[in-house]
């Protein structure tokens, strides 16, 4: 089990990493936000890591947001959607996200926007972008990324476009994931050069606790870390 003194010392190791990474490709430290990634993790471990002052967790399911969000109701905790979101999960994810960085689909910008008109709500977003051709990674084809935003932001005014988001392909060979993060960061500057009106394309959710330092290095301004906060994580009890 991780104490309040473990986690302190997580954070800031993670912190100091961050900075290291800021100070070698030149940028401010102040740029880059740690979103702790905090599925499978139980209510007592992001409550010990919000009395550090941490308010944005990740979460892949919206059946843990839903649980965590009823235990976890006196911490002011804003619930990111991280993980593939399917459309009967809208509802839910209208009611209880601050926001989707995984938004991929226009039949989910519809369901979510349906359900957020509903709520009287806006919803910030993410798309997520496929950079790498492993089957198990999600995200839109990078070739209909530019539609795709343009839809989003005539079509659906509930959602509110903030930037990018991908995951990395899974190798030891760091210029083929960094190739993956350059070209995250190269459509972003081009979306971003088109001005489309409604969205700001600034930020980049890329890097977890394996890469995240050469996402830094490559402009990420968020990195989404679970085991390096919190420890490792037992699929076998906690599911995945």
């Amino acid at each position: 089990m991780s104490t309040p003194d473990t986690f302190a010392a997580r954070l800031a190791d993670l912190q100091s990493r961050i900075a290291a990474a800021c100070g070698r490709a030149g940028r401010d430290p102040g740029e880059v936000a740690l979103l702790p990634v905090s599925k499978t993790f139980g209510a007592d471990r992001i409550r010990a890591a919000a009395a550090l002052g941490l308010r944005r967790f990740g979460e892949s399911k919206m059946q843990e947001i839903r649980e965590k969000a009823e235990a976890l109701a006196d911490c002011a905790i804003d619930w990111v959607v991280i993980g593939y979101l399917q459309t009967n999960k809208a509802k839910d994810a209208a009611r209880l996200a601050a926001e989707v960085q995984s938004l991929d689909r226009l039949d989910l910008a519809q369901a979510l926007d349906r359900r957020l008109q509903q709520e009287g709500r806006t919803l910030d977003v993410l798309v997520q972008v496929k950079t790498s051709d492993e089957p198990s990674k999600y995200g839109l084809d990078p070739a209909g990324l530019p539609a795709f935003v343009r839809a989003l932001a005539r079509d659906y005014p509930s959602l509110r476009v903030r930037g990018l988001m991908t995951l990395a392909v899974n190798s030891d060979d760091t210029e083929a994931v960094r190739a993956c993060f350059r070209v995250l960061r190269g459509w972003r500057d081009r979306l971003r050069d088109e001005a489309i009106e409604g969205v700001d394309m600034t930020r980049l959710s890329m890097g977890m606790s394996g890469d995240f330092e050469l996402a830094i290095e490559e402009g990420s301004t968020e990195v989404r870390i679970g085991s390096a906060l919190f420890g490792a994580r037992d699929y076998g009890t906690a599911g995945t």
